[in-house]
Formats: structure tokens, sequence, C-alpha cells
């Protein structure tokens, strides 16, 4: 394939070091859709005859038809998706093929097939995404108003609502959805005709095939068109950080469904068994999940680490970007998939949930704010005083709301019969009223607005 350059072909080991063909078939959709572009800008550029372009045309159109009815051969010898498809068009059309590579290299070609799988990926991605965002929306809403702990440091701090935490993802995976959005339009510039590095000297259009591709704009820089792999890095990231995400509420459902908290129950389509112990129904769509998240983040790792040392412009190291992205999407689309199956059948234990909030004394900011707007003392004072009586309810082992009147007065003699109206966890979530905060009606309002700024 390499013609008069080379007298004899690889090693055994070099063919298997070199092909790529195993994973970048994935692109073989791709490669043709760019390939069509560039060919029917040649034609229209007066670079190769309508006849050879119409040939040309057909050919691929055939190919792609192979390829998706699994009737075409891949060749390890022909290394890559791009020639594969080159060699089979030959065999098609005859010598009329070796035209359609005229005005670009497989350094462009590469880099715009990548570009062009990597955007498909993201608005999968994003897709998915919106559907985990409905989902989790919906559980904000049909649970609004249940009363749970909210933890500081895995303890017990305050009342908040089950759906005021469905929100706060809703808030993460929206950033998610934000950040792919972001990549994707800086993702979307074409690099078809920047050729090996330096562009080429023939008179291409490069905004045709930009625009033909959906693209915005072609690369303003050659050298950069084919080095470039910012876009990957750049999704790998945002997938690193939704990855992250996920696990977070992967650790928090396998906490849930433990006999431990017992707050949320997982349907039977999410769960497994034991092969030993007939009794369990254990989370591992979840733990999945929560170790899926190191496959995503030591991909993002794995090409930082290829890219980290390369002079301009192209280098073969840059093979090694496709596997890592390739894992990474796939991966992340699993695991949103799953999540958003397993929030879908999540169900909510109301009397679980609220009778944890028995324990930690969630109430306690809520007499030291009772002691600053009634009583007017500092906040530190207030502090003061409510932890010394939290110690008291501690040595009593009661809640404070179970403390008399008398035992609150020995502490600070103005607190009245009325403090008992705000130590209730109800009371305490209805009160959080501030922006975002987490009062039942508050959330109600939040679920409302979300469906609006997160579902396209």
């Amino acid at each position: 394939m390499w013609g008069g350059r080379f007298t004899v072909g690889p090693a055994e080991v070099m063919e298997k070091i070199n092909a790529s063909i195993d994973f970048d078939k994935r692109m073989a959709a791709q490669d043709i859709a760019g390939s069509k572009a560039h060919c029917a800008m040649l034609v229209k550029q007066g670079i190769i005859s309508p006849e050879d372009g119409k040939a040309i045309l057909e050919g691929l159109d055939t190919i792609l038809r192979e390829i998706q009815e699994g009737r075409f051969t891949f060749s390890a010898a022909l290394e890559d998706i791009h020639m594969n498809v080159e060699n089979r068009l030959r065999e098609l059309i005859g010598d009329a093929a070796g035209r359609l590579h005229t005005a670009r290299s497989r350094n462009d070609q590469v880099a715009t097939d990548f570009k062009l799988w990597v955007r498909g990926a993201i608005d999968e991605l994003d897709k998915q995404t919106g559907l985990l965002i409905s989902a989790l929306i919906d559980q904000a809403e049909k649970n609004h108003d249940v009363i749970m702990p909210g933890y500081t440091h895995l303890q017990a701090a305050q009342p908040v609502t089950f759906g005021h935490h469905m929100l706060a993802y809703v808030e993460m995976f929206g950033r998610d959805r934000s950040r792919l959005i972001d990549c994707r339009k800086r993702l979307n510039e074409c690099p078809l005709g920047a050729a090996a590095l330096a562009g080429t000297s023939f008179p291409i259009d490069r905004h045709a095939t930009a625009t033909a591709l959906a693209f915005d704009r072609p690369t303003a820089n050659s050298l950069d068109s084919v080095s470039d792999r910012d876009y990957a890095l750049e999704f790998m990231s945002a997938g690193a950080i939704m990855a992250i995400h996920l696990s977070r509420f992967a650790e928090e459902l396998v906490i849930w469904c433990s006999q431990g908290f017992g707050f949320v129950t997982l349907s039977d389509a999410f769960t497994t068994g034991s092969s030993i112990m007939p009794q369990k129904k254990n989370p591992d769509a979840a733990e999945l999940i929560r170790g899926k998240a190191g496959r995503v983040i030591g991909a993002l790792n794995t090409l930082l680490v290829v890219m980290k040392g390369l002079p301009l412009t192209y280098g073969k190291d840059m093979q090694e970007d496709k596997e890592p992205v390739f894992d990474a999407a796939d991966t992340l689309i699993l695991c949103v998939t799953a999540m958003t199956g397993m929030v879908a059948d999540m169900k909510a234990n109301r009397d679980k949930l609220h009778a944890a909030t028995a324990d930690g004394f969630l109430t306690a900011t809520d007499l030291a704010d009772w002691l600053v707007r009634e009583l007017g003392l500092p906040f530190r004072d207030a502090h003061h005083v409510t932890g010394t009586i939290v110690k008291k309810a501690e040595d009593k082992k009661c809640d404070i709301s179970e403390l008399d009147l008398a035992e609150m007065q020995s502490v600070e003699p103005r607190i009245t019969q009325e403090i008992f109206r705000f130590l209730t966890v109800e009371q305490s979530a209805q009160s959080r009223t501030s922006f975002g905060g987490t009062a039942p009606e508050n959330v109600k309002a939040a679920a409302k607005a979300a469906r609006e700024r997160f579902i396209r």
C-alpha cells in the first residue's frame, strides 16, 4: 500500500501494532460521509470529473450498505478503516477510486471522522442525560414534602426533603449537559482539507465540505487541524465529571438500600440476588456504576498522557486516541441509561426517611435561629446556648424538643413555650423558604423551573 518507497512488507509484529481496524471500523459511517462530502467538492471545483465523482459516490454507498449488512470483510493488512474503504472502492469501480484521495491525507481524514464520531456520541449522551434529569424531576415532584435527614460528613445535620435531594442531582447533571453542549460548540469545526499538515495546492472549497458535514466552519490552521485532539480530551473531561456525579449518586443509593437506612427500595429490574444467601437483594446496578466511573477517569488519563509530549503535528501515538474515547462514551451511555432506569423505578420509603430524623438533633439550628430572631442574641452566642441545650438532651438521651421548658430556661431564662413550635422537623423544612432552600413549596416550584431549564 506504500507504493515505490518500500521494497518489503512490514514484520508480523509491526502489522499487529500498526493496525487499528479492529477498533476504528466503528467510524465507517463517518469515514464514508466525509469521503462523499470531499468527492462532491472535488467535482464541483473541477478537480475530478463528474463521471469519476458519480462512480465514487455510488461505490461508497455500496460499501456502506455492505458494512451495515455485515457483508464487508475488514483486513488488518490494510491497517485502518480509511484504507479498507479505499481498497474496496477500487475493487468496485477501478482506478477512479484513486482520485478520491486527491487534496486530502489520512491525517485530516481521521481527524474529521473522529470529530464526527465524538459529535454523535455527545448528542446521544446529551439525550440520555436529559432522560435521567426528567426521571429525577419526576421523583422530586412526587416526594416534594417527604422529610429526611440532610447530611454533612455523613452525619445527620438538618431536615430536608427527598425532593430537594433529587433536585441537587438535577443541578449536577444539568451542568454536565451544559459542558457537553459547550464542548460540541468548540468541536464543530471541520479539519477536512488540511491534508497532511500544510494544506493543499488544489483549489478546494473547505467551506463547502464543512457545510456538507454540518460543521459551523472549517478549522483555521492546517497544522492545528491534524494535531488537535482537544475535542476528545474535553469530551472525556466532561465525561469524567459526569462519571463522578453518577458515582456519588450510586454511592448514596447503595447506602440508602442497606438495612441500616432503608430509605429507598429499588425494583427487581436493577438488583440481583446471591448464589448462596436467598434473602439478599443487592443494588448491583448502582455498584457497577460506581465502579465504572474509574474506567472513564482512566480513559481521560490515558489520552492526556498520550498527548502531553507530542510535537506538531501528527504522530502515530495519536492512533491511541480512539479506544479510550470509544470506551468512555460506551460506559457513560450505559451508566446514564441504567441510572435512569433505577431512578424511574425507585420508591422512597417515607416512614423510614422520617424516622431517621429522630436522631442527630436536626432542629438545633432552628433553636439557634429562634434565639437570634426573637431574643436578639448574636448568632455566636445563640450557637453556644443551643450547644449547651443539646448537651442536656444528649445526657437525657432525648431530642431537644422533648426537654422541659424549665431545662431550657436554666441555660437561657428568656426562652418561652413558643420555641417548641419551631422544633419539629416538618416546621424546620417548611421554614427554609430562601431561594434554593428545601421547603416543600420551594421544591415544587424548583422542579417546574428545572423542567424549563434542563429539558429541551
